[in-house]
């Protein structure tokens, strides 16, 4: 009997790589089995909305930092931009209005990014340094703005709109998850999501082909700008405050999610339902281990090292695709 080696070497090679390029179902499915075990209260309906609308915050920053590291770029400044969205959408409220107020925490959400995209496209710095310069400006300007006082909701009826459920999801995951599916259509099936793959992937051969490189980075850092509002709005819509040090380092735990989800560092590899896997697993993680009692310094020692096995992944990803 003859055994073709060649085409169990094939296959043997096309199971590794489906397992690297999904791995964030496998390891959701690890989380979700292991502390399931390890606690009677995690698959309980309570806990199961609540794993939804706690990671869904972090999910929003991630549909617009997906982006972003598509195009291969990074955005620090998204947790800052959260908090001062936040703060203007509340504090803004008995001048203007309740609603005008939100408008105009998201707008200063699309202005901010705006600003960073404008800012990496045309002086020729890299978007790490840029939105550090960002993060550290905004959130000077957010404690200046509040005086580093929490603002209170005066109109509950802000608050309304985060209290929605269509059974046990919250309106907010809803949020999510649509928001996520959208800008995975925008990825797949439009020239801007195309040609942000291109440019990610190598951005002198996008440029050769006649795409508008800066065009595209201004659009996704705009749109991620957006999330960061839309994110900290809902966030301030649940708690009924604004706090100053909202979203303070999750900027890093977007990060996390984004790359747990296999979107590339270098750009030019990723996909909104990864994200999704990324963000869900990351929330499922917090959420079990809290569940566990586990001292706050043992959950950042964890998160750590996710963020290493996140980064191993990514390098793996990344010299498979240059060995193809």
């Amino acid at each position: 009997m003859t055994i073709n080696t060649g085409a169990q070497s094939r296959h043997t090679n096309g199971a590794v790589t489906w397992l690297f390029r999904n791995h964030i179902w496998l390891f959701l499915g690890l989380a979700i089995a292991i502390f399931s075990l390890a606690s009677p209260y995690f698959l309980t309906v309570n806990n199961i909305s609540n794993v939804l609308t706690q990671g869904a915050f972090i999910g929003i920053l991630a549909v617009g930092m997906t982006l972003v590291m598509i195009d291969g770029e990074i955005d620090l400044s998204v947790g800052a931009i959260l908090a001062l969205s936040t703060a203007l959408a509340i504090g803004l409220q008995e001048q203007i209005g309740v609603w005008p107020a939100v408008l105009f925490g998201l707008l200063s959400g699309a202005a901010l990014g705006f600003l960073n995209g404008v800012i990496t496209a045309f002086s020729g710095m890299h978007s790490f340094i840029v939105t550090l310069g960002a993060l550290i400006g905004i959130r000077g300007l957010v404690f200046i703005y509040t005086g580093e006082d929490a603002l209170m909701v005066q109109d509950f009826s802000y608050t309304e709109y985060a209290e929605i459920y269509l059974g046990p999801v919250s309106v907010t995951a809803l949020t999510f998850f649509v928001l996520a599916l959208f800008f995975q259509w925008v990825l797949t099936s439009t020239r801007h999501g195309r040609e942000t793959f291109a440019i990610g992937d190598n951005i002198e051969a996008a440029h050769d082909a006649g795409i508008n490189i800066k065009r595209h980075k201004i659009i996704n850092f705009t749109i991620c700008g957006t999330m960061a509002a839309v994110a900290g709005i809902l966030l301030s819509m649940r708690l009924g405050t604004a706090e100053p040090n909202a979203g303070k380092i999750w900027e890093l735990w977007t990060i996390i999610a984004v790359v747990l989800g296999g979107t590339r560092l270098t750009g030019g590899f990723g996909s909104m339902w990864k994200t999704i896997g990324g963000v869900m697993t990351l929330a499922v993680l917090r959420n079990g281990l809290r569940l566990l009692n586990t001292p706050n310094y043992v959950e950042l020692m964890v998160m750590g090292a996710v963020l290493i096995l996140a980064l191993l992944l990514d390098r793996v990803l990344s010299s498979q695709t240059e060995a193809r």
